[in-house]
């Protein structure tokens, strides 16, 4: 961390402090000197300054939540285009939001995504980090969960504590763990659990924004529903998408008499996340036996071993 990092810090967390005293003005101001600061910095370099990590070196935080900064953009994301618009605008919302506020309203702030597993929820998740310049914080659920009675419903204060204090993307993946809904187990501590995400979500009234993603939306709680101002879906890719997917992961390979269509055929029914599994195994035999060259037999024997190996083929 560098010394412009370690004053947005140690600036960030103080407002935080500000704000958890009481002192909205205070905290106020100085957010805004750090936004500005940041903006001139932005325009010196021709480039972005994250926040830093205030909160990473919070002793009773460890275990619950793991920080960094991301550089992520809206373009690594490859999904369709109505989700894109949806992302895109959500962005938008945060870059004006006094615009928004100076009309009474906010913008959304706490986001549900679901989908099947790697079609890039968790690349939402670091590209809104990067794309607003916040510093994404991932919640460790391993750590969160406890069988004893209440455990779990103190980690989690502490987290929405640190939510409200240090402004940030946090990333609950797996949410379900914490916000099955109820009759599906009717154990007490898991019932007091979702009980108190429910609570804290519903009193949040941080600058924070708070992501939770699901592979199985079926098991969610219906009351979980509420608490989200917007839902995104995520698809498998499309036809299209699994070409554009493959041709930007070859990294230096070059493509040489590729058969597009028997590529997309072979790459049907995997997820984002598995395609580039696939195309990477193929640009390394390219690099290490074909000078670098990703020829379709690369390519289909990559995505047939990928297809062999996906769990919705076994």
């Amino acid at each position: 961390m560098n010394d412009s990092d370690r004053f947005f810090s140690v600036a960030t967390a103080i407002a935080g402090d500000a704000r958890a005293a009481g002192k909205e003005t205070v905290a106020s101001q100085v957010e805004t000197a750090v936004k500005h600061a940041q903006a001139e910095i932005q325009k010196t370099k021709g480039g972005f300054t994250p926040l830093g990590l205030p909160i990473v070196q919070s002793k009773e935080l460890e275990g619950l939540v793991s920080g960094t900064t991301s550089e992520s953009r809206l373009t690594d994301l490859i999904v369709d285009d109505r989700l894109h618009g949806k992302i895109a605008r959500l962005l938008r919302e945060h870059r004006e939001a006094d615009r928004l506020r100076n009309a009474g309203l906010q913008p959304r702030r706490k986001i549900l995504l679901s989908g099947p597993p790697g079609t890039g929820k968790g690349l939402t998740a670091t590209v809104i980090a990067g794309e607003l310049g916040l510093p994404l914080y991932k919640i460790l659920l391993d750590g969160v969960i406890s069988k004893f009675m209440g455990e779990t419903s103190s980690k989690l204060r502490l987290i929405f504590e640190a939510i409200k204090k240090s402004p940030g993307v946090y990333f609950f993946d797996e949410i379900d763990a914490l916000a099955a809904r109820r009759g599906l187990d009717d154990v007490g501590e898991a019932r007091r659990m979702l009980n108190s995400l429910l609570v804290f979500l519903e009193e949040d009234q941080s600058e924070s924004v708070i992501l939770a993603a699901t592979n199985h939306p079926g098991l969610l709680d219906g009351a979980i529903f509420r608490r989200f101002d917007a839902a995104l879906h995520y698809d498998l890719p499309s036809d299209d998408r699994i070409r554009r997917v493959v041709q930007t992961a070859v990294g230096g390979c070059t493509f040489a008499g590729v058969d597009w269509e028997s590529v997309v055929a072979a790459g049907k029914g995997l997820s984002q996340a598995e395609l580039l599994i696939g195309v990477a195994d193929a640009a390394r035999s390219a690099v290490l036996d074909h000078d670098g060259i990703v020829s379709d037999g690369l390519l289909l024997e990559s995505l047939w071993d990928r297809q062999g190996a996906s769990p919705s083929k076994t």
